[in-house]
This record gives C-alpha cells, sequence and structure tokens, in this order.
C-alpha cells in the first residue's frame, strides 16, 4: 500500500489527486476557523447555545448548523484516507476509457462516496442533539460523565476487534480488488460504486468516529488523532494490526475513565 501513491500520480491523474488535497485542506481550513470561533461570545445565537453552561434545546437553525458542522469534518478526516481508492478507480476508468469503453467520471465515485458520509453526519447530528438535550454533553461537546467516555472507548474497542471491523477495513485496503469485483459501467455504476466503498468505509469507522463524543467534537487534535488513526489503519502495511491493536487500548481505557467516575 505504500507505493501506492506514486504508481497512480501520472500527470492526468496528479490532477485528481490535487483537486483532493485541495478538498481535504479547504475542509480543515474551515474546521479549524469553526473550532476557533465557536464558543466566542460574538457567533451570536447559532453558536452560544453551544458554548453555554446550561445549553438551551437546540432549534432547528441550530441543528442545522451542527450537521454542515459534522459534514464539512468528515470530508476532512476521510478523504485523505479515501484517496488511494479515488485514485485507483480514475486510473482504472480512465484505461478503460483510453480502450474505447464508456467514460466514468471520477466526480461522480467520490460523490456517492461523500453521500454516505453526509448521511452518517446526519445520523452524529441526531446523536449529539439527543446527548444535548439530555445534559450529557460538557460545553467543549464531550461527554460530561466518565461512565458514558468510558463506555464509548471501550464499545470502540470491542468493535476494533469484531469480524465485521476487519471485513470492512479489507475492503477499504484493497482499492484495486475492490474495483474488481464491485465494478459497474456507465454513471449510475459510478455513483453505485461510490456508495458501496462508502458503505464499507463507514462500516469500518463509525465507531472511532463516535470517538468525538469523548475528546470533544470541536477539539482538534483529537479530531487529527482520529484522523491520522483511520489513515494509519488504511494505509500502513500492518494496518489491521494497529486497528486490533488500538482496540486493546481503548477497551483498557474506557475501564480505567469509566472506574474512575465510580471513584
Amino acid at each position: 500500500m505504500g507505493s501506492l501513491y506514486p504508481a497512480v500520480l501520472t500527470r492526468p491523474r496528479l490532477l485528481v489527486g490535487l483537486g483532493l488535497g485541495l478538498l481535504a485542506a479547504l475542509a480543515w481550513a474551515y474546521t479549524l476557523w469553526l473550532a476557533a470561533h465557536m464558543t466566542m461570545p460574538e457567533m451570536g445565537s447559532t453558536g452560544m447555545a453551544m458554548a453555554m453552561p446550561n445549553p438551551v434545546p437546540w432549534s432547528l437553525g441550530q441543528a442545522g448548523f451542527m450537521f454542515v458542522m459534522w459534514t464539512v469534518m468528515m470530508v476532512a478526516m476521510m478523504v485523505p484516507s479515501a484517496a488511494p481508492m479515488i485514485l485507483v478507480f480514475h486510473r482504472v476508468a480512465s484505461d478503460r476509457a483510453a480502450k474505447g469503453q464508456p467514460a466514468v467520471p471520477t466526480a461522480v465515485f467520490l460523490g456517492g462516496y461523500l453521500a454516505v458520509w453526509t448521511g452518517f453526519s446526519a445520523a452524529a447530528t441526531a446523536a449529539q442533539w439527543g446527548l444535548h438535550d439530555a445534559a450529557l454533553l460538557l460545553p467543549t461537546m464531550a461527554a460530561a460523565s466518565p461512565l458514558l467516555g468510558g463506555a464509548l472507548l471501550a464499545a470502540a474497542g470491542v468493535f476494533q476487534l469484531t469480524p465485521l471491523k476487519h471485513a470492512c477495513l479489507a475492503r477499504c485496503r484493497t482499492p484495486l480488488g475492490f474495483l474488481l469485483t464491485e465494478w459497474r459501467e456507465g454513471t449510475r455504476g459510478a455513483w453505485e460504486m461510490g456508495l458501496r466503498h462508502g458503505a464499507f468505509c463507514t462500516g469500518c469507522c463509525w465507531a472511532l468516529m463516535a470517538l468525538l463524543f469523548v475528546g470533544g467534537v470541536m477539539n482538534l487534535l483529537w479530531v487529527a488523532a482520529l484522523a491520522l488513526v483511520v489513515l494509519g489503519e488504511k494505509v500502513l502495511p500492518r494496518g489491521e494490526l494497529l486497528g486490533k491493536l488500538g482496540g486493546v487500548a481503548l477497551i483498557a481505557w474506557g475501564a480505567w475513565v469509566a472506574l474512575g467516575g465510580l471513584g
């Protein structure tokens, strides 16, 4: 996997790589800006409810604001780890088009992939809304209870060790293998392939994303750390071992946090 990037970055593919880099950079820039301004008093009604010690129930506008935040943050975190798959898709589609077969737009594949993470963002927003209204989140949007934080850590750790996790991770770690088994013709086919890859990626990473409620949804160090873990699992030569070791560590950490809350 470590040699995948130079293998695909010929001149036309370099443009696709640069486009993905720009998309991720813009998403990270917005996330950084939001983290810097979210708890500032001058944010007004959209942000103030998130920053108050005793937050009032969300309005639909505030929920929409949080949905946009989650969506952009998922783009920032997931596009870098999906880049190998997208670049290989572009290579295969370009080679097929050069042979006179129907052209398949790479942007459609990317759109299908991001559509799944947009759906995940909606679910995460709904979960945050419920936790917020139940007063289970601190103003930093982290779990207010050590028991909740410990349970989330341990649950994510257990999931890291399950067959479902590793089945999904295996599909994310083998871009060419995924395309050979999942290829579909035409624009609709590209969209469906993007959806399927997004589904495998979400199945692999959803529990790690839930840990944002432990460290703080807009804690940039926590967000960056989780993004690096996801990237490492997908592209490092022993990424699957990283996931298993991380699972054991998360279980131990969760137990320690939960027991501290009982003390």
